[in-house]
């Protein structure tokens, strides 16, 4: 951060004269790049009750999907659902996410803190899960398979529910059955610390909340690397060669590594990985991946007002406020190719789109582009860019209304031109919206994850020291 910040008078002037330009579509967009450096100082975002009472009902929407998409025995979250609650085909109707489910324990934290529903019934889900992840679900040295069937916990793939159904003939998707997955095993391990500290009356929520996370073997998932970790393993095949060893959503998964207090990766780890710079639109950030990389990790582990010790001390908080911002100018420049994106209809990240999954974004420019809008863009930076991502939903929702609003907050994706609209809403768009909605209006997921001082411990070991 810059060493002189603006005053609380400023702060708030330069926020609200913004966010009145942006609701008014006066501002330039050239205009409002605004800093040129990841280190911008943060401005501190005062909610309205009229965009409160807007996050209210864009959240408690999330919230339903986790409540509607999670088996109450197992806790195993869906990963898909149609926008409607209406039946999913029987081939996925029961495929699980590990990742998703994460999302959906600390779904029940914030649900029981706003009483959307009954506290003791948010947290004897919250317990089942835990408790279904610390003593029944298939692991590997304590790291969890990305795809379960949600019923009976077998590993199976994210296309066809081979666990439970025989695989058709005909059936050539990827994935028969799905790797163990050291992100997906992340935000799981991430959702049950959190709720360990949300619900301190139940002490085996916090039991097995521990043994989920001091299981967790991270020296084994290096395979021989001193520092970095595979992205997962597979029976038939061992480790993926792939590791995390360049700048993406790997922030979090290091910070818990570290933090292990049974088999700790060497605080050395958090250098180790690779700082590809990236610039656009004046933007200067580093990382050159998706924009949901720039939000998971941030929306448990809180990072603001922290840099690293070492030059050239990375404040990796506002890295990630820079890289929206990039993200956004990206988007505006993709209007003279997709005359929908604007100033305030804007985002694209991994998601689903008119033919299935898709990982795309930029800057640079991935994935096949065709104009659609991924409304959960702009809302996992809800903590981060308040000042351009609400702006961005409101338009949204205006514009577009009930073609895109549904039981479960905004359709996942949808083109502005064509009006083609996705059908389907996945687990972890909607656990990133319901996660930074949060911390943007209270703050509270930051507060329950940041308890565990394994965390708080793991920052001071990777050098990542508070500055005034």
């Amino acid at each position: 951060m810059h060493a002189k910040r603006p005053g609380a008078f400023g702060v708030q002037l330069i926020f609200w004269v913004t966010l009145l330009a942006l609701s008014l579509g006066t501002v330039n967009a050239r205009h409002l790049r605004g800093s040129k450096t990841a280190t911008e100082t943060k401005i501190k975002s005062d909610v309205s009750p009229y965009d409160d009472a807007f996050l209210e009902d864009l959240s408690r929407r999330s919230f339903q999907f986790f409540w509607d998409a999670s088996d109450p025995n197992t806790g195993i979250t869906r990963e898909h659902l149609y926008w409607d609650g209406s039946p999913y085909p029987v081939e996925k109707r029961d495929v699980g996410s590990t990742g998703a489910t994460g999302f959906g324990i600390t779904a029940l934290c914030i649900a029981a803190d706003r009483d959307w529903v009954p506290r003791e019934k948010a947290r004897q889900r919250a317990l089942n899960t835990v408790r279904y992840y610390a003593e029944r679900a298939p692991n590997e040295h304590g790291w969890f398979y990305h795809w379960l069937n949600v019923i009976n916990g077998h590993r199976t793939g994210a296309n066809f529910d081979s666990a439970t159904l025989p695989l058709p003939k005909a059936f050539t998707g990827a994935g028969v059955k799905s790797e163990v997955s050291v992100s997906d095993s992340t935000w799981l391990i991430a959702g049950a610390l959190t709720a360990a500290e949300c619900f301190p009356e139940e002490s085996q929520i916090s039991r097995l909340a521990k043994k989920i996370y001091e299981r967790v073997d991270y020296a084994w998932m290096r395979n021989g690397d001193p520092y970095t970790l595979s992205h997962g393993w597979l029976p038939e095949t061992g480790f993926i060669k792939s590791r995390y060893d360049k700048y993406c959503q790997l922030a979090l998964m290091y910070l818990l590594g570290i933090g292990s207090p049974t088999h700790p990766l060497p605080p050395e780890s958090w250098y180790a990985w690779e700082r590809t710079p990236n610039s656009y639109g004046g933007y200067n950030y580093i990382g050159t991946s998706l924009l949901w990389t720039y939000q998971y990790p941030f929306a448990w582990a809180d990072f603001r007002g922290r840099r690293e010790k070492r030059a050239p001390h990375r404040d990796w908080w506002a890295n990630a406020v820079t890289a929206t911002r990039a993200h956004r100018v990206f988007c505006i420049d993709l209007a003279k190719e997709f005359p929908g994106y604007s100033q305030d209809v804007w985002g694209i990240t991994s998601s689903m789109s008119k033919s299935g999954y898709r990982s795309w974004g930029g800057p640079p420019r991935r994935g096949s582009i065709d104009g659609s809008v991924v409304p959960s863009a702009a809302a996992g930076s809800l903590m981060l860019t308040p000042d351009i991502s609400l702006p961005a939903l409101r338009a949204m929702k205006q514009g577009y209304g009930d073609k895109i609003w549904t039981r479960y907050g905004f359709a996942d994706s949808f083109d502005p031109t064509t009006g083609w609209v996705c059908r389907e809403v996945i687990g972890l768009d909607e656990g990133i919206t319901l996660l930074s909605a949060e911390n943007l209006r209270s703050g509270k997921v930051w507060k329950w994850f940041m308890r565990n001082q394994e965390i708080v411990h793991a920052m001071e070991f990777a050098g990542l020291e508070k500055i005034d």
